[in-house]
C-alpha cells in the first residue's frame, strides 16, 4: 500500500484535552479528553469515547516526551468506529507555531536513535 502521509509517524502514548472551535474561531466550553496514539509534524491521530464530527476544530495542547507543550489547532479529518465505543481519529494540525514545529521534529530525531 502507497503511504500517503507527508511525515513520518511516531508512537506516543498522551493523553490530551480538546477544546472545540465554533464558526467565528473562538474556543467553547466543549472540552474532550482523548488518548494521542500517534503525531507526526502534520498530524496526529487519537482515540476518544465521543464522537466528533469530521471537519471540526480544536484547540490542544500536547505534552511530549521532554516535557514541552505543544500548543495546535487541528482540524478532524478521519473516524473510524469501533464495536467497542471508542472512536480513532485523524487530524491535521492547521495552527501551529514553526518553534512548536520543530520540536516534534526534534522528537522525531530523538525517536529515530
Amino acid at each position: 500500500m502507497e503511504e500517503k502521509r507527508r511525515h513520518k509517524r511516531l508512537d506516543i502514548d498522551v493523553s490530551v484535552q480538546l477544546e472545540r472551535l465554533d464558526e467565528d474561531g473562538v474556543t467553547t466550553l466543549k472540552y474532550c479528553h482523548v488518548d494521542v496514539t500517534d503525531i507526526s509534524r502534520s498530524g496526529i491521530g487519537f482515540n476518544a469515547r465521543v464522537p466528533l464530527d469530521i471537519h471540526t476544530y480544536y484547540d490542544t495542547k500536547i505534552q511530549i516526551w521532554t516535557k514541552e507543550v505543544v500548543d495546535a489547532v487541528v482540524e478532524i479529518v478521519r473516524r473510524t468506529d469501533s464495536e467497542e465505543g471508542v472512536y480513532h481519529y485523524g487530524a491535521v494540525f492547521i495552527g501551529m507555531t514553526d518553534t512548536d514545529a520543530l520540536k516534534i521534529d526534534i522528537y522525531q530525531i530523538f525517536n529515530d536513535l
